[in-house]
């Protein structure tokens, strides 16, 4: 990561909002209540745009997970190294039912694996797939959370698959051209990261509908970049890839 980049992730960071109340007895990552950003009205420009679950039950689930750190940073980011309209003003949360993903292009979802879906989020959410959107899973890990997001999205597209990624396919090479997928977990650095899509035709010549970004956490390297919590190379490599998922969808 340039010098650059650095400065701007670290005077972003240094404005955060301000998170005053001490969260007893979560882990230390948790351990503050965040502020909410501002949500921004749709005007063209590219907004992160985050989901929420689990709301109605009770609990948040991990939905919230690296929120608003990683969704500032990123954006920053975005803003900055490509020719991109990105709101830094704000960000979005909404629900898979709410008819305001449809403004979106891309969605994420952090940790998927602790989502589960009813029939008027899985109508929502597929037909905002099926009519050009897209979202990103991140922030999940083992069998058992991998089965979860399986089992949700086949509520949600019954007739589709995922399919393994390698770094050949265009989604990587969109903006940067990356090399490798090698970007450890941040947290659990001896699994093997896993990148998979869903698409169009349930071929990868189709339209990628999704990425799930399994064995990893993409936000957690965002939300901690400007402390340099993880490494400088990790840490670059999963904002590229972020830029490379973004570029890429926005331009098909």
């Amino acid at each position: 990561m340039s010098r650059t980049v650095r400065i701007l992730i670290g005077a972003l960071v240094s404005s955060a909002l301000a998170l005053p109340v001490v969260a007893a007895g979560q882990d230390f990552f948790r351990r503050f209540l965040p502020a909410r950003m501002p949500a921004v009205q749709y005007d063209s420009h590219f907004a992160f745009t985050r989901i929420r679950y689990g709301t109605r039950v009770g609990g948040n689930g991990g939905w919230e997970h690296d929120y608003p750190t990683a969704d500032k940073n990123f954006s920053a980011i975005l803003d900055y190294i490509t020719n991109m309209r990105v709101h830094l003003d704000g960000s979005n949360i909404l629900d898979l039912e709410d008819p305001r993903i449809f403004e979106n292009p891309v969605i994420y979802m952090s940790e998927p694996g602790y989502w589960t879906t009813d029939e008027l989020e899985a109508r929502n959410l597929r037909t905002y797939l099926l009519k050009g959107g897209f979202i990103i899973f991140d922030d999940f890990d083992g069998d058992a959370e991998w089965r979860n997001l399986v089992t949700q999205m086949k509520v949600v597209l019954p007739e589709h698959d995922f399919i393994r990624l390698d770094v050949t396919h265009p989604i990587f090479q969109s903006f940067y051209g990356l090399k490798s997928l090698n970007i450890p977990h941040p947290m659990l650095p001896g699994i093997e990261p896993v990148f998979l899509g869903l698409f169009d035709n349930n071929r990868q010549s189709g339209r990628m509908l999704a990425i799930a970004n399994w064995n990893n956490d993409i936000g957690d390297y965002w939300e901690w970049s400007a402390e340099g919590l993880y490494g400088e190379a990790s840490t670059a490599d999963a904002y590229r890839l972020g830029v490379d998922l973004l570029v890429y969808e926005m331009t098909h």
